[in-house]
């Protein structure tokens, strides 16, 4: 989630909806400035013990952000505590319960986001064994209660810690015990936007599929591959989900504005602290009516903060957000963007792939989203078959693209390898939740705590 660092006293207040449209159109580019944003996420433990580890303790969240200064990350603070780090490769912050994140910067290639990565991880790692810290990659804390979380000292979450409850059952979930992969991508037109937008919300269940690895909570099996993906059937209806109007003829930037003014807002950020505004209108605020701040109109950055609240499978800012896989190893963290920059990132991949699921109906599109967290690659599609039966195909078309954008690295290599884990997946059958799950009833012999060593960084 987003980490503010300055409310932009001097921003122009929106004078018209025209002007939220047309911030989305101010995110076009050529094809020659498109650009991947990778951002992944990790649990972070005790080696001594495996428990999270709070902001504020000795050797805990505090201590590895400051111990990341020395790699030339600038710290960024929030009422005086430090939250989140700035730097060459783009951002590290925080999740409600002390998830790290990397927000990666904007990279002309997939040979560099994942060098980004690894100078990453190496990096963190590094700071971890030093402070007696690991990492985890999954896409859910495999046995952790909520009770047994720390918060993070970030007003944004305090709103949103309190607000989940009164909108879903599985909020607190979605904040507090999960981690993802997602990549950021750029687009062109409006049009490209809305076909990039349909491609990537009715592939999702397959990226869903592919990355799922999320099989266990509180110790035991939870009966889903992706746990994390089904937390979100429950988080909040009014900003989750596949947006159906996505797929409605004439969709483009203004359909997607309005759907943003009826998301409920959680807050206003104003000299450096959050105001809870959680289910007040935008609409309201646009017209001077916000209760919490009467007579006072939006500016754009209100808007960019609006925009950062809702969470369906795909979102637009002025990119476009994919959003369905779990987190995990470093391999699957450069096969995500590799995946969907090949479908996306030239025009024959995008056609083709638009083939694959241009006749599939809204309701079989939901059919397919609901049934992936517990099925995998197992789940039904459209028209019979299972989504294992596209995978191959999928993945043959996403190569494609990567070899027709023919970027190399220096041992003239292009970007196709980046999804060899991918391959594997399909090639085997199996999931990594599935992997997980065969050695939970093997070899770990019912000890999820085996997790620990076969998915730490």
């Amino acid at each position: 989630m987003s980490t503010k660092t300055v409310s932009n006293s001097n921003a122009a207040v929106i004078g018209s909806r025209d002007e939220l449209i047309a911030h989305f159109a101010g995110g076009e580019k050529p094809a020659d400035r498109w650009r991947i944003g990778t951002e992944h996420e990790k649990f972070v433990y005790a080696t001594a013990d495996h428990h999270a580890p709070s902001w504020d303790e000795p050797g805990g969240i505090r201590a590895l952000l400051l111990e990341l200064q020395q790699h030339g990350w600038k710290p960024i603070e929030e009422g005086g505590k430090i939250i989140a780090l700035s730097g060459a490769d783009g951002s590290v912050s925080l999740e409600p319960a002390g998830q790290f994140e990397l927000s990666g910067a904007p990279l002309d290639n997939l040979h560099q986001t994942c060098a980004e990565t690894g100078r990453h991880l190496q990096q963190v790692k590094a700071a971890g064994e030093r402070l007696g810290v690991g990492f985890l990659g999954l896409g859910m804390w495999p046995d952790k209660r909520r009770d047994e979380l720390p918060i993070m000292p970030k007003g944004r979450y305090a709103i949103m810690l309190r607000h989940m409850p009164r909108v879903g059952t599985m909020g607190l979930d979605m904040m507090l015990r999960t981690c993802t992969i997602q990549v950021n991508l750029d687009y062109a037109s409006e049009a490209d936007m809305a076909q990039k937008f349909r491609v990537g919300l009715a592939l999702q269940p397959l990226a869903t599929a592919l990355f799922a690895n999320s099989p266990f909570t509180e110790g035991k099996p939870n009966g889903f591959l992706s746990y994390r993906s089904h937390i979100w059937s429950d988080t909040d209806p009014a900003r989750t989900g596949m947006l159906p109007f996505v797929f409605e003829d004439g969709f483009g930037y203004e359909r997607y504005a309005d759907y943003m003014l009826d998301v409920p807002m959680y807050f206003v950020y104003r000299d450096g602290r959050y105001i809870d505004a959680a289910g007040l209108s935008f609409r309201d605020f646009m017209k001077g009516e916000l209760s919490v701040l009467p007579g006072e109109r939006p500016t754009i950055d209100d808007w960019n903060d609006h925009l950062s609240t809702a969470f369906p499978e795909v979102r637009l800012k002025t990119f476009l957000e994919m959003r369905g896989a779990d987190g995990g190893p470093w391999g699957r963290i450069c096969a995500l963007p590799a995946f969907w920059v090949g479908l996306l990132y030239d025009q024959r991949a995008l056609d083709a792939a638009w083939d694959v699921v241009k006749g599939w109906t809204l309701d079989e599109r939901q059919a397919l989203r609901d049934a992936v967290p517990k099925l995998g690659l197992s789940a039904p599609i459209p028209g019979g078959g299972q989504l294992r039966d596209i995978a191959g195909a999928v993945l043959d078309i996403a190569h494609a693209g990567l070899a027709a954008r023919a970027r190399t690295n220096g041992a003239g290599d292009d970007e196709t390898g980046f999804l060899d884990p991918l391959r594997e997946i399909v090639r085997s059958g199996k999931v990594p939740a599935e992997v997980l799950l065969e050695r939970y009833h093997g070899a770990w012999n019912g000890d999820v705590s085996k997790v620990y060593d076969e998915a730490r960084f």
